[in-house]
């Protein structure tokens, strides 16, 4: 039984180092990831201890996916946008995109802009990164509700951040991060004045939630409604010269 006991988290283990030889994980998750380590191994060792060893083996093998799962979520990979950087807007996280149209901006530019949102599910990479280069005008936090990340009114509604960078042509856009049902967590790097530029992550969401960009309309969008996108990989959209 000792033996079973030291497979399963030989297997655990693992799995944990496979992910972290393939992405390294994100350091908004790695006391998390630790926690839940320590917290599953004990659950675990209580189960071969004191219950029936097919109880013991059932739990453990949902632990390991548990811990499989939440491990998965903060992976970070290494990504580094190769194209041309000047006038482009850059996807700045993982997803689908689910929302192209023209809205109107009540928080900041209080004009018509291109909306353009990426929703995110639990299985993508949760880190964004930079869409342009520019500077920071403003990065400010909002309280709100936790609805569904998908529903359009989640854009005014939820937990959210706003970022408005300016490029150095003097164009700026708007990118929002938007909590989901089962966020609790918005991060965000940059503060208002800060120079942020393509390939720089700006931040971080937990467990589902969306991004919203707001661009000039005589934008150039490159990306279709439910296309699936990859952070600074992806061309969203071409801004006017």
């Amino acid at each position: 039984m000792q033996n079973s006991l030291r497979f399963a988290f030989r297997k655990t283990f693992k799995n944990y180092m496979a992910i972290t030889n393939l992405h390294k994980v994100h350091k908004e998750g790695r006391m998390i990831i630790f926690c839940l380590f320590i917290i599953l191994g004990l659950i675990d060792l209580a189960l071969f201890v004191y219950t029936p060893k097919l109880l013991f083996y059932i739990i453990t093998f949902f632990s390991i996916i548990i811990f499989f799962l939440v491990t998965n979520f903060f992976r970070s990979p290494k990504r580094l946008y190769t194209g041309d950087k000047d006038d482009v807007v850059v996807a700045p996280s993982d997803g689908q995109i689910v929302t192209i149209e023209e809205v109107f901006e009540s928080e900041y530019f209080k004009e018509k802009r291109i909306q353009v949102s990426i929703f995110m599910t639990v299985f993508n990479v949760h880190a964004q990164w930079s869409p342009m280069n520019g500077e920071v005008l403003v990065s400010q936090h909002h309280s709100g509700r936790f609805m569904a990340a998908y529903l359009p009114k989640s854009s005014t509604e939820n937990e959210r951040s706003t970022i408005v960078i300016k490029n150095d042509k003097g164009i700026s856009i708007l990118m929002r991060q938007v909590a989901g049902a089962l966020a609790r967590r918005i991060v965000t790097y940059c503060k208002a004045g800060d120079r942020t530029e393509i390939n720089d992550q700006l931040g971080f969401i937990k467990f589902g939630s969306r991004i919203d960009l707001y661009l000039p309309l005589d934008s150039e969008i490159l990306v279709k409604m439910n296309e699936k996108v990859t952070g600074n990989i992806t061309t969203i959209a071409k801004l006017k010269k």
